[in-house]
Parts: C-alpha cells; sequence; structure tokens
C-alpha cells in the first residue's frame, strides 16, 4: 500500500512538534533571565523587580534580572532580540528604549516590530504639565493663550535632546502650534532644578518627580498627559480634559520575547502576569513608587507598540530632535 506523500510529511513533523508542545506546556523548567536596558536603581530596574520575584514565586523557578545599560538603551533590547525564542531571555522595555530609538539612531541593530513578540504592558508613569510659580497661568487652555502672545519667550526644560520628557513638549507644540524654546539640561533632576530656579518656566516630566514640589506649591501643574487621571493625584486635570484632545504622553513598561516564541508561552506568561499586577501588594509597591498598572493581551500590546512607533517618528522628524 502506497503512503501519499505528503500525509508523510505531516505526520514526520507532528513528530518532531511534540517534544517543543510539551516543554512549552510545562514552560519554565529552568532559571529565566529578564533583561533590563537600564542600571539598576532605576525606575524600570524597580518594576523589573519586583515583577521578577512574584514571577520566580508563582513559576518556582528563578527569573534573573539581568542589567545591561548603554547606548540609550539599545545593549540590552539587541541582546534579547538576537536571543533563541524559548522563552528563557525575555525584555523589560520602555518607550524611550523600544519606541523611539529607530528614529533617533543610526544603524539601530535591531527591528522593534519584527524582532520582538510583545507579552504585556503592564504600568505606566504619567507625565504632568507644570510652570514655574510665577507664570500667570492655571490651566492649559490659559497656558497656551498666553504662549501665543509671547512667542519665542516660553522656554522649558527637558532632561536632555531627544529623551522621552523632550519628545513628549514636542508633541504639545506640534498640536498646539505653540512657538517655544527648547533648554536641555543634563539629566531629569537638573531639569526640575531649572525649573523650581525659574531658569525655565515650563516643563514636561513624570508625576512622581514633580508631585512633592507641586503640594508644596514650588510648581504649579497644569494637567496630565494620561488618558484618565491618575490615581496618585486626581485633583489634577487631564490634558484632554483641559481642551486639547488627543495629546497623550507618558512612560510606559512592558515585557517581550524574541520573535517566534511559542504561543503557549507567551500566553502563559501574559496569564500570570496579569495576575501579579493586579494583586494588592503589588498594585501597592508600584503605586507607591509612581507606577499605575495597565494590564492586556498580547495583541493589545503589540498595536499600542506599533501606535507608539509612529506617533514618535512623526514627532521626531518633524523636530529634527537628535540624542545629545
Amino acid at each position: 500500500m502506497q503512503i501519499n506523500k505528503n500525509l508523510l510529511i505531516l505526520f514526520i513533523w507532528a513528530l518532531l512538534l511534540i517534544p517543543v508542545s510539551i516543554n512549552a506546556q510545562n514552560y519554565p523548567t529552568k532559571s529565566v533571565r529578564i533583561i533590563t536596558p537600564t542600571a539598576a536603581g532605576g525606575s524600570l530596574d524597580t518594576i523589573t523587580r519586583i515583577i521578577g520575584a512574584k514571577l520566580s514565586e508563582s513559576f518556582n523557578q528563578q527569573f534573573i534580572i539581568d542589567n545591561r545599560p548603554g547606548a540609550g538603551g539599545m545593549l540590552g533590547v539587541e541582546v534579547v532580540a538576537k536571543s533563541a525564542p524559548d522563552g528563557y531571555t525575555l525584555l523589560v522595555a520602555s518607550n524611550g528604549n523600544i519606541a523611539t530609538t529607530q528614529a533617533l539612531y543610526k544603524n539601530v541593530p535591531y527591528d522593534p516590530i519584527k524582532d520582538f513578540s510583545p507579552i504585556i504592558l503592564f504600568s505606566e508613569t504619567p507625565y504632568v504639565l507644570v510652570t514655574h510659580i510665577s507664570l500667570p497661568v492655571k490651566s492649559i487652555s490659559e497656558f497656551i493663550k498666553f504662549a501665543k502672545l509671547h512667542p519665542k519667550k516660553i522656554n522649558y526644560s527637558s532632561s536632555g535632546n531627544g529623551s522621552t520628557p523632550h519628545l513628549a513638549a514636542e508633541l504639545f507644540v506640534n498640536m498646539t502650534g505653540l512657538d517655544l524654546v527648547h533648554i536641555p539640561y543634563k539629566g531629569s533632576t537638573a531639569a526640575l532644578n531649572g525649573l523650581l530656579t525659574g531658569e525655565v518656566v515650563f516643563k514636561i516630566t513624570g508625576l512622581p518627580l514633580a508631585y512633592p514640589f507641586i503640594k508644596n506649591n514650588r510648581i504649579r501643574a497644569l494637567a496630565v498627559a494620561s488618558t484618565k487621571r491618575s490615581t496618585n493625584a486626581p485633583e489634577i486635570p487631564t490634558v484632554h480634559e483641559s481642551g486639547l484632545p488627543n495629546y497623550f504622553a507618558n512612560s510606559w513598561s512592558g515585557m517581550l520575547a524574541p520573535y517566534g516564541i511559542s504561543m503557549v508561552i507567551l500566553n502563559k506568561l501574559n496569564a500570570e502576569m496579569l495576575k501579579i499586577i493586579n494583586y494588592k501588594d503589588v498594585k501597592k509597591l508600584l503605586n507607591d513608587q509612581g507606577f499605575e498598572t495597565l494590564g492586556g493581551s498580547p495583541e493589545e500590546f503589540s498595536n499600542f507598540l506599533k501606535s507608539e512607533i509612529i506617533k514618535w517618528d512623526k514627532v521626531i522628524k518633524k523636530s529634527k530632535a537628535k540624542i545629545d
């Protein structure tokens, strides 16, 4: 009896895939490395360690944090892009090292879409638009009106050319048609000090950094740049509420795997992290650090990442922003 050649090939492939399927179902069977493309002690490292510890408990395997800073985060991201898609090397990235690098740098050694499989978008840190207390405005609409009457007279600080706060301000400029002057500083703290001392009168920055000075009336909050009010500062309206629809800018973090990872492992990690970020103790830990938990499916994160890359690519090209 002759055996159909195509059926025989399918049968052989099925036999070959059985061990792969079993390994995926039993994942993880050894320690997992989570690469963070930033130095230890930073905000991205903090959230990675909180979630990594919970993953170790959930799976009864070590999820080891591996900090790989350098080249705007590209060194660490490249390691993951070139790793085997077996679920044992993962990446925790943010908009600053995955969504803007291709537009800001030449010869980026990976493609943020083609080389990764997004797992989950797990947190955001809202940006807040703040002014020096001397500026005679108390809302976004008042600021826009005042700035239009004083072109090139309103300066703003950022943590450096091409930084996410700089790009957030450029997006604001693009959407309002304002003519503001950018003053780059070396780092977020220096940029905030520039606002506190009155060297500059406007800034877009992370809410956790600015909030103590907002509460002490040393700087004035106009609005948060998130889609909804922050749970840490519910008294501050959103930019959308303040009359500028569709303006959205924040610092977010999410987990990705090398492209080609098994969907069984991908969904397993997504489901577990979705549970973890909704634990009361984890929510409180993250909230105390200024993070607000998100969640969602791998598909939702993938669509979000694509939209972020498109958005910031347009902003970077229009502003001609470059890394210092």
